[in-house]
């Protein structure tokens, strides 16, 4: 019963059909708020879906001299890890008792993941221009995990924890510590999810598309769901890590306070990503190892002092 269980979760909800179909919303969320500040209508709430029917309804290419095996492979790694990491979120959200130690380590390694599906399909695929774009993404990842660390550090240390559900008990918004780490968090969030000011292993401008240069049919389909479940995925976490005792607490409300939360966090990364520049990768490196790296450890060091 209990693999049954499972099984349908993983299926279901808080798994694979619920995150995607929360993702391609949140995908619609973002070209909504594009288009409200570029002054243009947005495309329709379906719009998302009939995008992705698209992919999966064309030939799928493979590079010739390419590594196949992995480049096939490669989408696949990305989109499992974030439905993995949904689920293990979502049961926080839902009861927290079913989440267990080491949890929170478990998420920073899931969503690794994606980023690195990233590279190896770009390296796989034996294009230059996918290959340079695998290497930004490398050195993006070693930017911005360190800083990344340091925030998720902020509310394991007011919270004495390494699981969900005790971190999910916390509100470390409400104090000094944890808003400086939520700032330093926003800026993580748009390198780890790459969108504009660090888009750099894509630039469509500068690499045709990047990584994903070679990617055609139900393959891109899937980096482009998995990049969509990220949208929506890591806002939450987010949401947990910082706003968790409000988010969590009984009642409808509490359920509001959530979603305006996310929905916030999701408009400031767009609005962010429609008026900032693109920088180049050894500007995105300074920045995070600098000023980003520098707020997320004196966060750090607050905490551990209890404020």
């Amino acid at each position: 019963m209990n693999g049954t269980r499972l099984f349908l979760e993983f299926l279901l909800f808080p798994g694979l059909l619920f995150t995607a179909a929360a993702g391609l919303l949140t995908s619609w969320v973002d070209r909504k708020v594009t288009a409200m500040v570029q002054m243009r209508v947005g495309p329709p709430l379906l719009q998302p879906f009939y995008d992705l029917r698209k992919f999966f309804i064309k030939e799928t290419c493979v590079p010739q001299g390419g590594a196949i095996g992995l480049f096939l492979l490669a989408p696949l790694l990305g989109f499992a890890a974030v439905v993995v990491a949904s689920m293990i979120l979502w049961r926080a959200f839902i009861n927290p008792e079913y989440t267990f130690i080491g949890d929170v380590i478990v998420l920073i390694y899931l969503f690794m993941l994606p980023a690195l599906s990233v590279v190896l399909g770009g390296f796989a695929s034996r294009n230059p221009l996918a290959s340079l774009g695998g290497s930004r993404e490398m050195k993006l990842m070693l930017a911005y995990e360190l800083p990344l660390v340091l925030v998720i550090l902020v509310p394991v240390v007011q919270a004495q924890s390494v699981r969900l559900g005790d971190l999910a008990a916390a509100t470390p918004a409400a104090t000094l510590s944890g808003l400086l780490a939520l700032l330093a968090g926003i800026a993580c969030l748009q390198a780890k999810l790459t969108l504009v000011p660090f888009d750099m292993p894509e630039a469509e401008t500068e690499l045709t598309g990047g990584v994903l240069i070679e990617y055609s049919g139900p393959p891109l389909g899937v980096f482009k769901l998995t990049r969509a479940m990220m949208l929506f995925t890591m806002p939450v976490f987010l949401v947990l890590l910082f706003f968790g005792g409000m988010v969590t607490a009984p009642g409808w409300l509490a359920k509001f306070w959530g979603l305006l939360a996310w929905f916030l966090l999701v408009a400031l990364t767009v609005v962010i990503r429609n008026t900032t520049p693109r920088l180049r990768i050894d500007q995105a490196v300074k920045f995070f190892w600098g000023p980003v790296s520098s707020l997320a450890l004196l966060a750090v060091v607050l905490a551990w002092l209890g404020y």
